[in-house]
């Protein structure tokens, strides 16, 4: 039988908010309550994770007010990245020794990479990984980005799809530290923007086949 994972998606909200709710979600999980996913957006956003440096940061605080972005230092593990309008956020919260019997770490980014994948497939998108690079990519441009924590066999923070992002947003940074590529989104490759609803609808069902998940799609908010 399939475990269950409740679905929350409350549509924009502040990255620090989402972050409080997280933990707050984490707690529950690793207290036995059952796996959850949030899927959301964020206003424009940069964060850097554990092993983010400042130099991948090549804005000034004048052009990020400008673009009405901020930076905020978070707990996942990765360098700095853009969340913002238009990408979809992903935030499983999973108790992978209650769902697999042990804390794989490097098993739960690759099979979040198999579901980024997937779900792109049904757009007829070609996607996969690149060798020592994290993220899933189409060519040589990646259009998710990934950086997880895992705490107590439960994981939290997770990944970004860009769907119809403003991908301007990336020329101020170096994305996750990797200068050995571009960035790309959905809309760009398909040459119109996708519906954004639509594409999570995809994404949930991807992840769900990927973790072995039933997923019930609950009407919580942000605490």
């Amino acid at each position: 039988m399939r475990q269950r994972c409740e679905v929350h998606r409350p549509g924009l909200i502040d990255y620090e908010a989402a972050w409080a709710w997280q933990r707050d979600l984490l707690t529950d999980v690793q207290s036995g309550a059952p796996h959850q996913i949030v899927l959301l957006q964020h206003p424009p956003t940069f964060t850097l994770g554990r092993g983010g440096r400042d130099e991948h940061l090549l804005a000034n605080d004048a052009v990020l007010t400008a673009r009405g972005a901020r930076v905020l230092r978070v707990d996942r593990g990765g360098d700095v990245t853009f969340h913002g309008p238009g990408q979809i956020v992903a935030y499983p919260i999973l108790d992978l020794r209650r769902l697999w019997g042990s804390a794989d770490v490097p098993r739960y980014v690759r099979t979040l990479e198999r579901a980024i994948s997937g779900a792109l497939a049904t757009y007829d998108i070609e996607a996969g990984c690149r060798e020592g690079l994290p993220g899933v990519w189409v060519g040589n441009d990646k259009i998710a980005a990934i950086g997880v924590r895992v705490s107590r066999g439960a994981t939290m923070h997770g990944f970004a799809l860009n769907v119809t992002t403003d991908l301007t947003y990336f020329d101020l940074i170096v994305p996750c530290g990797i200068r050995e590529g571009g960035v790309t989104s959905m809309e760009r490759l398909l040459g119109a923007a996708p519906d954004i609803d639509a594409v999570t609808d995809r994404l949930a069902a991807a992840f769900a086949e990927a973790f072995d998940l039933d997923l019930v799609t609950t009407e919580a908010l942000a605490r």
